[in-house]
């Protein structure tokens, strides 16, 4: 499995879907989640509060609206929306994004920094509980993970770690 890390917008990587680190609500309003819903449209919201409660280790496939992605994953790292997070569901929703993603046959999937932003779990954290998970998953059908962030600290993080795993 090929593990990119870039420097930049998760609405505008190459990958056939897109990962959102979510809250169990399906509520879109701050951070990644914001930024998907303010290009992608209401509809992704919508469909994912239709889908929840998600619970923390699961993830829901809703539509991409406006994206031109196949799809947006909600995976939870949090219950409510803007409450902390912490290693442990960053590992969840890293994994339950993982096999989502594979069980619909895509070969490739975006992931942002999972937990870092409202959730407030360290950068480094995330990284290596992210990445941890990655090295772990056995794909039936996902050839590419694209880790992709805008803020320099958290690609830092990845570069640090996927050199050390």
């Amino acid at each position: 499995m090929n593990i990119i890390v870039l420097k930049g917008s998760i609405i505008e990587v190459e990958a056939e879907v897109i990962v959102n680190p979510a809250n169990s609500r399906g509520l879109m309003g701050g951070g990644v989640a914001g930024v998907i819903r303010r290009f992608g449209g209401e509809e992704i919201e919508k469909e994912a509060i239709e889908k929840s409660p998600i619970p923390i280790g699961s993830a829901v496939l809703t539509t991409a609206g406006k994206l031109k992605f196949k799809g947006v994953i909600h995976a939870p790292t949090m219950e409510e929306p803007a409450m902390p997070s912490s290693e442990e569901k960053v590992r969840q929703a890293t994994k339950a994004a993982l096999e989502l993603a594979d069980e619909k046959g895509f070969k490739s999937v975006a992931f942002p920094g999972m937990g870092t932003g409202v959730g407030r779990v360290p950068k480094s954290v995330a990284a290596m509980a992210m990445l941890k998970e990655i090295k772990e998953f056995k794909p039936k059908s996902l050839e590419k993970i694209i880790l992709v962030d805008i803020d320099d600290e958290m690609v830092r993080a990845w570069e640090e770690f996927l050199g050390s795993l």
